[in-house]
């Protein structure tokens, strides 16, 4: 069995040579293919990726659901691998992968693979961001991405995943300047999609206690303070999030009356 590897990316030129690299045992010699959507770069990143061999395509930015579906179409290969331009295959994930496609389950069409988040540096072992099973190798044309505008996941049309041993690791958020801005920006999404559901009133229960509640679950519930002060930082910004979140929708629904 080959496999094509799917990456969508945009302005990805600090990360998208680490993870091509991190994949290049599992296409070299005709074993696979490279696939790339790329929604308009201004960096190096069409470069860096056309350096290893990747087929490459450009395509409006469309949401991130409807992007990496596109780019899944693109796929010719039997299996299918699908990245996040920030993530790295580990080498042994990279041989367990290689193992199963030399002889791959009989009914089996997808696998769940566990992520290693890392913030700041550090590899977030608690607070609900470990082991965090994502489906990401399955047969073509066996799964899709759901259509949300974000933290969408791929699900399979039938069927059970089964589960791999290794993981994939997550170089999420750099800084914390980088997290501010995807908080930021993902706020903004998330409350597209709280308004979708129904129209909300303005609560500070939603503002102010949900906030404080997602701290207190994740940080001494989910044992989030064991990760340290990078663990301390990742769960004041997440609950800042959840506020943020529910101050858009407020702003959103007073923008359409």
């Amino acid at each position: 069995m080959t496999l094509s590897v799917v990456i969508i990316s945009y302005n990805e030129e600090t990360n998208i040579g680490r993870t091509l690299e991190s994949v290049i045992p599992l296409v070299r010699d005709g074993k696979g293919e490279i696939i790339v959507v790329d929604s308009g770069s201004t960096d190096q990143t069409v470069e860096i990726v056309k350096s290893f061999g990747a087929k490459v395509f450009i395509e409006e930015w469309k949401g991130y659901a409807a992007q990496k579906n596109f780019a899944l179409g693109k796929a010719e290969r039997d299996w299918i691998l699908s990245l996040d331009a920030d993530e790295e295959v580990e080498p042994a994930l990279a041989e367990e992968i290689g193992q199963m496609l030399s002889s791959p389950p009989k009914q089996m069409q997808g696998f769940l693979i566990s992520r290693k988040n890392y913030f700041l540096g550090r590899w977030i072992k608690h607070g609900g961001f470990w082991p965090d099973p994502k489906l990401r190798l399955f047969q073509r044309g066996a799964a899709k991405f759901e259509d949300r505008l974000v933290h969408e996941d791929a699900k399979l049309k039938e069927g059970i995943p089964g589960q791999l041993n290794h993981a994939l690791i997550h170089h999420s958020y750099p800084t914390f300047s980088d997290y501010i801005a995807h908080m930021n920006h993902y706020s903004s999404l998330g409350a597209q999609m709280a308004l979708v559901k129904g129209k909300r009133h303005f609560l500070f229960a939603d503002i102010i206690f949900r906030p404080l509640l997602t701290f207190i679950y994740n940080y001494f519930f989910r044992l989030g303070f064991l990760d340290g002060r990078a663990g301390f930082l990742l769960h004041v910004g997440h609950a800042i999030y959840v506020s943020w979140k529910y101050m858009k929708v407020w702003e959103l629904q007073n923008s359409k009356t």
